[in-house]
């Protein structure tokens, strides 16, 4: 049986956008912005397109696909940008997002090998934290972590690892630090700030604070510290207790509170000075 096929000579919006792999709706965004010149119309009103319209048309698409923004597209045919500059340019647009994506990937690779939101955090901060048993570290050491992490970076939250280490791996010392935390927590229970357990509790949290870098250069915790420190000493100026992180954030304390942790923050800050 011998067929007999003859192409069309022109097609109308539908079909040339499923020959393109596009929309109609498309094709008309491209006639709006001046990519692709409008056809004539039939005698039924509607556009015809035909070789030529659909050659550049499937050019639009190829370069669409590829990632060339339309205007750049535009520019390309008319020739008043080079082209090679637009392609250049994509090329690093495109580097970013690949690197951008294979940074994502090692996160979602990371929380999936901790199998926990812990792997959330920065490399730095969850190898150091590797060898602890699982729900070692409590989800609020993670909290203060990603606090730590993103008012400071990497480098302090790394450091400030040690201390959530140290708890893990003491139980009197987290026993210590969990009384300490609800005795805090019970002066937001109409409590002044002038009032003597105030400055009482602010004494026993530094010495807990004092209690805690004793165990950690125990156990030396303090030398990972200093290599840490020494390889971005830009943080220097930046890296800051774990007191000072959260008084960076919009916390819900009473005034007697506060007034613990200022405190608190004072004699640590007095201790230091009296160290350097």
């Amino acid at each position: 049986m011998h067929l007999s096929f003859t192409p069309p000579r022109q097609v109308k919006i539908g079909d040339a956008a499923a020959f393109a792999g596009t929309t109609p709706r498309a094709i008309r965004h491209y006639h709006q912005i001046g990519l692709l010149q409008e056809p004539a119309r039939g005698a039924d009103g509607r556009r015809r397109y035909g070789y030529d319209d659909m050659i550049r048309l499937l050019w639009i698409r190829r370069m669409v696909e590829a990632g060339v923004g339309l205007d750049d597209v535009r520019a390309a045919f008319d020739g008043t940008q080079d082209v090679d500059e637009n392609l250049r340019r994509l090329d690093e647009s495109l580097a970013a997002q690949e690197a951008r994506l294979q940074r994502q990937r090692a996160v979602i690779r990371r929380v999936r090998a901790v199998g926990s939101p812990l792997g959330l955090l920065s490399d730095l901060v969850t190898d150091r934290l590797a060898d602890l048993p699982a729900g070692a570290v409590r989800p609020s050491d993670v909290d203060s972590l990603m606090v730590t992490e993103r008012i400071f970076g990497p480098v302090a939250a790394a450091i400030q690892a040690s201390t959530f280490i140290v708890l893990a791996t003491h139980p009197e010392l987290r026993a210590e630090d969990d009384r300490l935390d609800a005795a805090e927590a019970a002066l937001d229970d109409g409590v002044e700030p002038d009032d003597p357990r105030v400055e009482a509790l602010a004494q026993q949290r530094f010495a807990h604070y004092k209690a805690l870098e004793r165990a950690g250069a125990a156990a030396g915790l303090d030398v990972v510290e200093k290599e840490l420190f020494e390889r971005d000493e830009e943080e220097h100026d930046l890296l800051m207790s774990a007191y000072e992180a959260f008084t960076k954030m919009p916390y819900d304390f009473s005034p007697a509170r506060l007034r613990c942790m200022e405190l608190t923050g004072q004699l640590l800050g007095q201790d230091t000075d009296d160290d350097s």
